[in-house]
């Protein structure tokens, strides 16, 4: 495509030149009223026919078949100029009349174009047929006589561009059917008011039209959905969406027109991996941009109320865990890694927000641990451990991964550790609010030395010091906190017995953590004594 556009864009730059003059020529006459509009009208029907009917003349007798081609589109751009000046400038003819005559002229010149293949005659007649309605501004609204116009010209020129390759002329027609529904709505000034106004169809039209064509265009051109095809189904998406949200703005959400939107770029995923059977570029971007923007949508549900944050939560959980599913099911890990930075994202988001959170209760009553919040923090450390279990990147190797692993279960128990305390806190300030402030301290301190416990048992079920450490290093700081801070002021028996709860605590981490040195180091033994077996039977030998 590139090196027939280098060779011919002369040509069609002086075909653009003489028809600018022939169209400006019509304005002219126009307002100087020299001729009748009739008059013009036959003129660019005979002009039009005569240069196309030189034109195959020439071709016929094998004489400068360069120029009849010329000619001949020189004689398309004419009557298409004639008919949108006869059924767009002026409403002089009806909307039949002009699909009827466009219908005819174009289907003339695609039967020739494609026996005779004849590239240049119908680069020019796109050319000069975009451009006609483009260079005439009406003075009355004709939008729909120019869709059906628009409609025969993108028709044919798209399906002569995919059995014959000539992917320009799929190109220019996006590109020039978007510039003249920009000048046309600008020129017209139409009325916007309604959601299911005139210039949303018009262009929810376009969008779907461009969208069938190159999915189309690209299964018939060797299954190859890559490249031109790809980037100008994307774009129209951008153009449409830009559109859509300018027309409606004010009567229905945006996340409406991006829902749409990103269905549609899900069917084209669909379409592509169905033909492909297997995942490919495409398949997977088209995939990638219709689920983000049914993400933006459906994140737009429940704005305005007070438990938005709570529905993000789950959103994104939700979101997090289906990537993962379908990266192990495809076996593609770069969903694996969205799938991670989602869930860490979101879980810095709910430490960040869920201080301001209501705390979703079921039955209008809070119970702890039984609320929407809660269920929030539970469905983050789910996906935590699962990645700790199974998350494994191929390009870590063992070493790696076991420490990737580490981490996710790390983030997991911190997830936990703040369920603990923003339970206990809504727990007093729901049903506790009477008792002094430092009982809200203790039941902390307590709560955080069983979180301790349960973090030192986990290390040790495990095998793995790290657990046991961060436990070590939760007593440590609760024992800062109790003694320092949570003794000062009157005393009670709730201290006593809160102290004596973390002294017990205490004393089992010891006795489970002198367990597991002693396991390890027995293991440790037992180890070089088969070591040293294996030695004496080596020399033995």
């Amino acid at each position: 495509m590139n090196v027939w556009i280098r060779k011919q864009w002369t040509l069609l730059l002086g075909v653009l030149f003489v028809l600018s003059a022939f169209v400006t020529l019509f304005k002219y006459t126009v307002e100087q009223g020299w001729v009748t509009n009739a008059m013009k009208i036959g003129l660019g029907l005979l002009s039009g026919a005569g240069f196309a009917a030189a034109g195959f003349s020439l071709i016929k007798r094998e004489k400068w078949p360069l120029v009849g081609e010329l000619l001949i589109g020189l004689g398309a751009c004419l009557l298409y100029t004639t008919a949108a000046f006869a059924g767009v400038y002026y409403e002089m003819w009806d909307s039949m009349t002009v699909l009827l005559g466009m219908t005819a002229v174009t289907a003339a010149l695609t039967v020739y174009a494609y026996r005779f293949e004849s590239r240049l005659l119908i680069n020019i007649a796109l050319t000069g047929g975009l451009l006609s309605p483009l260079l005439m501004r009406p003075e009355t609204d004709q939008a729909f006589t120019l869709f059906l116009y628009m409609l025969v010209l993108n028709s044919a020129f798209f399906w002569l561009s995919t059995v014959k390759s000539w992917n320009e002329l799929r190109l220019t027609s996006f590109i020039g059917s978007w510039i003249m529904y920009i000048v046309y709505f600008f020129t017209f000034d139409p009325v916007v008011e309604g959601v299911w106004n005139l210039p949303l169809r018009y262009a929810l039209a376009a969008f779907l039209f461009y969208q069938i064509g190159f999915l189309l265009a690209s299964r018939a051109n060797k299954q190859s959905f890559d490249g031109m095809n790809m980037f100008a189904g994307l774009s129209n998406g951008v153009i449409f969406g830009f559109w859509s949200l300018l027309l409606i703005h004010g009567e229905v959400h945006y996340a409406y027109p991006l829902a749409f939107i990103g269905f549609v770029l899900l069917l084209a995923s669909w379409f592509i991996h169905y033909h492909m059977k297997r995942m490919e570029p495409a398949s997977a971007t088209y995939g990638s941009a219709g689920v983000l923007l049914m993400l933006l949508a459906l994140n737009q549900v429940g704005s305005g109320l007070a438990v938005k944050p709570i529905f993000n939560v789950f959103l994104w959980s939700a979101v997090a865990a289906l990537l993962v599913l379908a990266g192990k099911r495809f076996r593609w890990q770069a969903l694996n890694l969205a799938s991670l930075i989602i869930w860490f994202t979101t879980v810095c988001y709910w430490y960040v927000i869920t201080w301001f959170t209501p705390r979703g209760e079921w039955f209008g009553v809070f119970i702890p641990f039984l609320n929407w919040g809660a269920m929030a923090w539970l469905a983050l450390a789910a996906l935590g451990f699962y990645y700790s279990a199974r998350e494994k990147f191929a390009s870590l190797g063992d070493a790696g991964n076991r420490v990737m692993g580490n981490m996710y279960a790390l983030c997991s128990h911190l997830i936990i550790g703040g369920l603990l305390t923003v339970q206990m806190i809504r727990l007093f300030q729901e049903h506790l609010y009477d008792l002094p402030s430092f009982y809200m301290q203790l039941s902390l301190s307590a709560s955080w030395g069983v979180y301790a416990l349960l973090l030192v048992l986990w290390g040790v079920n495990r095998g793995q010091s790290v657990f046991r450490w961060f436990g070590f290093s939760v007593l440590g700081l609760t024992a800062i906190k109790a003694i320092f801070f949570d003794l000062n002021g009157q005393e009670s028996l709730y201290k006593v017995l809160v102290l004596l709860l973390l002294g017990g605590i205490s004393f089992l981490i010891a006795w489970i953590n002198g367990k597991w040195n002693k396991v390890r180091e027995l293991g440790d033994q037992s180890w070089e004594q088969h070591g040293a077996d294996t030695d004496n039977k080596k020399d033995n030998v």
